[in-house]
């Protein structure tokens, strides 16, 4: 192991210090979240005054996992119970009294469209109040919860967008494997289709332009790479290209709502990276990064006369910091460390790497090797994300730091599928679950093995979701290459898996059949049963631990006890953690600490 004493493990998973801090509008108070029996709630601290902070929420069952400031005097904050996602909206006073759940509705879900900065009262929310299966828009009142339904969506409305004056003008539908774009010039017009596209090529509006005549967005339309466009509402079609990337999909455009200006376009290579559209928030940035060149330095809250900032640090070894930024006195001043009992020091760097698969496509990735160890024949722990559409990044990963300070080398890899890297790549990873897909992870492994680093004997696979299934299917279907695996929430059969989706994804239901396979065709049926790791626990030679959240509405509590049964039946070594609390993936601290430790034993045990 590292020659460091092991860091506790308690205090790479235990909740933050003090995170998510905002500002008020008027920029005379900052909010965030902080402990408070266990679970983080919001507390309100005043910048101009010597009080000390206060708290204005009381939630011991489950962390507050976002909020916002709906104006000066109010803030507005999201929950679910238990973990089943069915998010609601509160609102509550900075005292703490007048709380409300603004969308009181069993078994839906709240989603935010737009929080109208120019309106103290409202916001623009969706909810599947009335089918579970599709949201309808509304003007919420956020002082007394009334609801005002600004259209009833007609079943296939998957997205609303607001102009800048608070009006509902555009719309996004699908038939589940196509889409289209709505437009209408008010609220008292019908949307029209301006334009048809299948759904591997993408138009995301973003925001409107500020007349609200135009709309921005980022387009791969006959594109492979995502761009920042500027598009006509009326017609559909693009009439800018405003920034594009030749190796990586575009991120988003950001604009300065005071100065009515375009600002910045961010993406990510393998780190953050921005296009500056905007001399002064480029000499702003350059102002704010002053002196923390080794970090990634973000704006994360400004106040409606932007000229207050609340920033943050991240990088690979920290959780870094939050500081506050004065541009009247070009001043910058701590605030809080995220998680100040971790020595940064002491953690190992995350470095991008890159391999080609057995099919010639190149893989991105990263490595983490653990400190003051030689980097060679290490045990290692092969880490692939979930989604599958998703990405890793460089940042800090708990987990990841904590199994490097164990003494395990960490292999992130963005298999094919993965998000950023354009269209062709992702489309790459259709059909491929257990397939393809897996190969880019095993030749990971393989590459690991080749340059000397991973003990062949000593490689593990954990990974959560789809990173679960990929765990599943690591073991399974190539059986020799792990000696143990963790699989956290992962689906073991393709066909429950399908039957099972929230009613509430059921309109991309078509589209997942084509990424992913359709059971009612004889071909993919044969091809999904030969993928899904619960029918072939025969080829499972390795020990196995699954963590599984009772309430998980994406992949169900039956995923993990049916692998678990058939494992049993076979004899095989399986370690079973279940939790009534949970959801899709562990939250609460206390189900945090045993997942971990649990998996420290069974590493330790197994590697």
């Amino acid at each position: 192991m590292s020659s460091y004493p092991p860091i506790p493990l308690r205090d790479f998973f235990k909740n933050p210090n003090k995170t998510a801090f905002s500002l008020s509008p008027d920029g005379s108070k900052i909010a965030y979240l902080a402990p408070y029996k266990e679970r983080m709630n919001i507390h309100i601290r005043t910048l101009s005054s010597d009080e000390e902070d206060h708290r204005v929420t009381h939630v011991t069952d489950r962390d507050i996992p976002g909020f916002a400031w709906a104006n000066n005097h109010r803030i507005i904050y999201m929950k679910d119970f238990g973990g089943d996602e069915n998010f609601h909206l509160f609102g509550v006073g900075l005292d703490g009294k007048e709380e409300i759940d603004l969308t009181p509705f069993k078994d839906a879900r709240v989603e935010i469209i737009n929080s109208l900065p120019e309106d103290e009262d409202h916001f623009l929310v969706s909810i599947n109040n009335r089918v579970p299966e599709i949201y309808d828009p509304f003007r919420l009142n956020i002082e007394t919860g009334e609801l005002t339904l600004l259209a009833e969506n007609p079943g296939n409305i998957t997205k609303w967008f607001a102009d800048h004056t608070g009006k509902l003008r555009l719309a996004q539908s699908t038939d589940g494997v196509n889409n289209s774009l709505l437009y209408r010039e008010t609220e008292q017009d019908e949307f029209q289709v301006v334009l048809e596209n299948d759904f591997r090529e993408s138009i995301e509006p973003m925001f409107f332009s500020f007349d609200n005549q135009h709309v921005y967005a980022l387009s791969n339309l006959g594109r492979d790479k995502s761009a920042v466009v500027r598009l006509d509402p009326t017609t559909g079609k693009e009439m800018e290209i405003l920034y594009e990337h030749e190796d990586v999909d575009v991120g988003g455009l950001s604009y300065s709502r005071k100065r009515k200006v375009l600002t910045h376009v961010t993406f990510t290579t393998w780190k953050r990276s921005y296009h500056f559209l905007d001399e002064a928030r480029k000499t702003l940035q350059q102002k704010i990064e002053k002196g923390l060149e080794n970090y990634e330095v973000v704006i994360v809250s400004v106040n409606k006369a932007e000229d207050k900032f609340l920033i943050r640090t991240y990088s690979d070894r920290s959780l870094g910091a939050y500081y506050f930024y004065d541009a009247n006195t070009d001043e910058r001043t701590l605030i809080s460390e995220v998680s100040p009992w971790i020595d940064e020091q002491k953690l190992a760097p995350m470095k991008p790497i890159k391999y080609t698969s057995r099919d010639g496509l190149l893989i991105h990735g990263y490595l983490t090797l653990p400190q003051n160890k030689k980097h060679e024949n290490l045990p290692v722990v092969i880490n692939p994300h979930g989604g599958p559409w998703h990405r890793d990044t460089w940042t800090f990963n708990p987990e990841i730091q904590f199994l490097a300070n164990r003494g395990y080398a960490v292999l992130q890899m963005n298999f094919r599928g993965s998000t950023g890297f354009g269209r062709k790549f992702w489309e790459l990873s259709f059909n491929q679950w257990g397939l393809k897909m897996q190969d880019d992870i095993s030749d990971g492994v393989q590459w690991l093995i080749d340059q000397g680093i991973a003990d062949p004997k000593r490689v593990a696979i954990y990974g959560g979701s789809y990173g679960g299934y990929a765990t599943l299917a690591g073991i399974t279907f190539t059986p020799d290459l792990y000696a143990c695996a963790i699989d956290l929430v992962g689906v073991s059969n393709l066909f429950t898996f399908m039957k099972s989706i929230p009613r509430y994804w059921m309109p991309y239901l078509k589209m997942l059949k084509v990424m992913v396979g359709d059971p009612d065709l004889p071909a993919d049926y044969e091809r999904l049963k030969a993928t899904s790791p619960v029918f072939h626990v025969d080829k499972i030679k390795v020990p196995l631990m699954i963590a599984q959240g009772a309430k998980d509405p994406r992949v169900v509590q039956s995923e993990s006890d049916q692998m678990v049964e058939a494992l049993r039946k076979n004899n095989i070594e399986v370690e079973y953690m279940l939790k009534a609390n949970e959801g899709h993936g562990f939250r609460n601290q206390e189900n945090r600490f045993e997942f971990y430790e649990r998996m420290e034993t069974f590493l330790e045990k197994h590697l």
